[in-house]
């Protein structure tokens, strides 16, 4: 139970972490944006390193890095371009995919079977969230300039390699939850740490800290984003990889939407 709970908890926290995030695309790449909230976010559970050396392993710091690294650094990214690019509809559509994707890759890599019900109900559930999210509404919606209109298969290349980094970091961190009995918190941080390694040394060690140029209303909301979509979001995340399927847990953080 505590795993359902916290799916849906974290699907709410994304839900208005990205509305802030998106917001922003405007004025700062998808990459300063990204690597900014990791940090911040990795300062804040910093006290969960404490005791790492009596807890864990080389190996398993090494999974949990490249967790991070593919999960977040590229996943994240690429799903923040993707809401510059596409807007949050399409990118949330093509989104729809990562349910079904991750069940396969649980079955393969992992061994996790799920019953036949299973997959109909993940199914059900990704047609679903896609016919939602293709409903036109009479409501007025953030809607930057720079969106592509245009039907170029390769601006959807951004949505589909989220997916894909996504899902490959969470069979991770669902691979070391399998073989170690550790805490989502540090889980969490060295993930945290993995991405913010990777996102520094693609841009060189220069780091834009746009924070201090936002007023001090959008700073607040982009420090509640992070606490909520990247500390509690990962963390509650963290915690469906350790109680669930993959492919279960991955459905029910999918309904964000």
């Amino acid at each position: 139970m505590i795993g359902i709970i916290s799916a849906f908890g974290a699907a709410l926290s994304w839900t208005y972490a990205c509305f802030v995030w998106r917001s922003q695309t405007e004025k700062y790449s998808s990459v300063d944006i990204n690597i900014v909230k990791n940090i911040i976010a990795f300062l804040i559970f910093l006290p969960a390193f404490i005791n790492i050396s009596n807890l864990i392993d080389f190996k398993t710091i090494f999974i949990l890095l490249l967790s991070g690294i593919v999960g977040i650094g590229f996943g994240d990214t690429f799903y923040i371009k993707s809401l510059k690019v596409i807007g949050t509809r399409l990118t949330l559509s093509i989104e729809t995919l990562s349910p079904l994707l991750a069940a396969l890759s649980g079955e393969i890599f992992i061994n996790e079977n799920l019953a036949l019900k299973s997959y109909l109900g993940i199914i059900i559930i990704s047609i679903s969230l896609f016919v939602l999210l293709r409903q036109r509404t009479n409501l007025l919606v953030y809607s930057p300039k720079n969106i592509t209109k245009g039907k170029n298969l390769k601006t959807y290349i951004f949505p589909l390699l989220s997916v894909l980094c996504a899902v490959m970091g969470g069979l991770l961190s669902r691979i070391v939850f399998l073989e170690k009995d550790l805490s989502p918190f540090l889980t969490t941080e060295i993930r945290l740490l993995g991405a913010i390694i990777f996102l520094t040394i693609i841009k060189n060690f220069k780091i834009n800290f746009f924070l201090k140029k936002l007023t001090d209303n959008d700073q607040k909301r982009f420090l509640l984003s992070i606490f909520l979509g990247t500390n509690l979001g990962i963390l509650l995340q963290q915690i469906v990889f350790k109680t669930l399927p993959l492919g279960i847990g991955w459905t029910l953080l999918s309904t964000s939407p």
